[in-house]
């Protein structure tokens, strides 16, 4: 690995991260979870929450798409995604629903500007829920042109990174 530049698990917890948080809505597929912690590694996002029945580590499912990133991101559980945005916000985090809404900011269109922002992913079949729809301070929708209009959650979470730290 040292070949490669890649840092070890201390070294990845030590690091400098990005000022994100990713809020995983009631997500039920534990490839989902495994996949957002590999993609929110490569990022270097700040944590994880994961919320209501989205499954938690240790788990064979996760760490199966994960491949170690369980133990270089941060992560908490709360038993609900509102108690989740509530924290968020507490300190000092921007809340931000990843979905597709009225009055949405397009993802080319969003300014990220470095500032501490929660993106909160929602269940892959219902989206994220309206109580949190409503608590969040905006949502930022990405463009699709495609018959489904929707993405897999991880997919999606690795879209919306690659936007803002590109820039």
């Amino acid at each position: 690995m040292n070949e490669l530049g890649r840092k070890s698990p201390d070294e990845m917890k030590a690091a400098d991260k990005h000022r994100v948080i990713v809020i995983l809505d009631d997500v039920r597929s534990m490839h989902n979870v495994g996949s957002t912690f590999r993609t929110c590694d490569a990022f270097a996002v700040e944590a994880i929450y994961l919320c209501g029945y989205t499954p938690t580590p240790p788990h064979r499912d996760i760490h199966k798409t994960a491949l170690g990133a369980t133990e270089t991101v941060a992560w908490k559980h709360f038993p609900t995604t509102p108690e989740a945005v509530q924290h968020a916000r507490d300190n000092g985090y921007k809340i931000l629903a990843v979905e597709q809404a009225h009055n949405s900011t397009l993802l080319p269109d969003f300014n990220w500007n470095n500032k501490p922002v929660a993106l909160v992913f929602g269940n892959e079949v219902e989206g994220v829920n309206n109580e949190v729809l409503k608590a969040a301070d905006g949502c930022i929708e990405i463009p699709q042109w495609g018959a489904k209009h929707s993405l897999n959650i991880s997919v999606s979470v690795g879209v919306v990174l690659w936007e803002m730290v590109r820039k």
